[in-house]
C-alpha cells in the first residue's frame, strides 16, 4: 500500500489544490495547444493546422514572452484550474491538464515522470521536427486550410 504523501503531487491534489508552480509544471512543453485552430462553422468541429502561433518556438515547443503573451496575442486562452472546463476542446488529448481532468494519470514519456523536459520531444508527442511553420510564415488565412493536420 503506497503512503499518500509519497505519491507525486499530481496523484494527491486536484488541479485547482495545486500551487502555481504544480500548475505550470504540468505543462509537458509539447506545444501543441500553440497550434492553431480552425473552426467548422457547419459542425462546431475544431481542426488543427500546422500553423503555430508566432510566439512559439518551433524547436523548443515554449512560447518565446509566455508571461505577456496575451499582450501579442490577445485570444490566447489562458489556461487556469477555475477554467479549464471552458477551454478543454482546444488542449490535445495528451495534455497533462485534460488527462488529469479526466481522471487519467501523467503519461510516461511526460518530463516529470522521466525527469528530463527533452522526453516530450523523444516520445513523438511534441511539435519539433513535424514540419510546423509559424503563423508569420502564412500570412493568407485562406491558406490555412491546405495546413490541416489529418489523423488518420
Amino acid at each position: 500500500m503506497t503512503d499518500q504523501a509519497s505519491r507525486p503531487f499530481w496523484q494527491r491534489k486536484n488541479l485547482e489544490e495545486m500551487t502555481r508552480s504544480e500548475w505550470e509544471s504540468l505543462c509537458d512543453g509539447c506545444g501543441r495547444c500553440c497550434l492553431n485552430k480552425l473552426i467548422d462553422d457547419n459542425t462546431n468541429e475544431i481542426h488543427t493546422v500546422a500553423i503555430a502561433c508566432k510566439l512559439l518556438d518551433l524547436d523548443t515547443g515554449r512560447c518565446c514572452n509566455y508571461k505577456h503573451r496575451r499582450k501579442f496575442v490577445p485570444d490566447c486562452i489562458m489556461f487556469t484550474p477555475k477554467t479549464l472546463h471552458e477551454h478543454l476542446r482546444w488542449l490535445p488529448d495528451s495534455c497533462a491538464y485534460r488527462l488529469l481532468y479526466d481522471g487519467f494519470d501523467l503519461p510516461d514519456w511526460h518530463p516529470l515522470i522521466t525527469g528530463d523536459p527533452n522526453s516530450v520531444h523523444e516520445s513523438g508527442f511534441s511539435i519539433k521536427d513535424k514540419g510546423m511553420v509559424s503563423e508569420e510564415d502564412v500570412t493568407d488565412p485562406a491558406d490555412w486550410f491546405d495546413y490541416i493536420i489529418r489523423v488518420g
